[in-house]
């Protein structure tokens, strides 16, 4: 474990959320909104409203620029979220959880709580000086952001496949730098069958 098991949780679900708005809307509704939640274990108030939606839609910019900004513009916007969010920061233990960090009562507005939990967060990144870990996913046309918890660094794609992609193009790249010797023995095979099919006599 890199950071804190809260830290590194609320890390994965801020890129989940950011990459919400990659590639098109993947957050259009309340239902969407309460299935990401729900995988990030929140708890507290819900108001299941637009609103509430239109404010959490409204986090993603914000929470994208600590993948874009240098150190001291990340440690200016996590400033300014704690700042507006009115963080008072208390530890609590609660559900399955042990003792973590809340820096906000759990009936403040979901978007608020967001915000406060991102920018704590973000406080052990910059502390640790492990910013590096956050990156944007290597796959050519790719935009989704990354978190790399793994202790050598290597995670390079996101979550939506992007690995898998990568591996097979890198497969047929090989295949075709080798001269695709496997391919061209499949398409002799093949026409050899069509010859032997096409030299049978037909049946009356």
């Amino acid at each position: 474990m890199i950071f804190a098991h809260d830290t590194e949780d609320a890390l994965e679900w801020v890129a989940a959320l950011v990459n919400t708005a990659s590639g098109g809307e993947q957050l259009p509704d309340v239902a969407t909104l309460d299935a990401l939640l729900r995988g990030g274990g929140w708890t507290g108030r819900r108001d299941r409203s637009l609103a509430e939606l239109h404010a959490v839609q409204a986090l993603r910019p914000r929470f994208r620029k600590f993948w874009e900004l240098k150190e001291a513009g990340i440690v200016t916007l996590i400033n300014e979220l704690l700042r507006d969010g009115r963080a008072l920061p208390q530890l609590v233990k609660h559900d399955e959880w042990d003792y973590h960090v809340h820096a906000t009562p759990s009936d403040a507005p979901l978007a608020t709580r967001m915000a406060v939990e991102a920018a704590m967060a973000m406080v052990d990144v910059v502390r640790t000086k492990e910013l590096a870990r956050l990156r944007i996913c290597e796959l050519e046309g790719c935009t989704n952001v990354v978190v790399d918890l793994t202790k050598n660094r290597s995670k390079l794609y996101c979550d939506a496949g992007c690995g898998n992609r990568a591996a097979v193009a890198a497969y047929r790249a090989r295949q075709k730098r080798a001269g695709d010797p496997s391919g061209t023995r499949r398409r002799e095979s093949r026409a050899r069958s069509r010859g032997r099919t096409a030299g049978r006599p037909t049946r009356s």
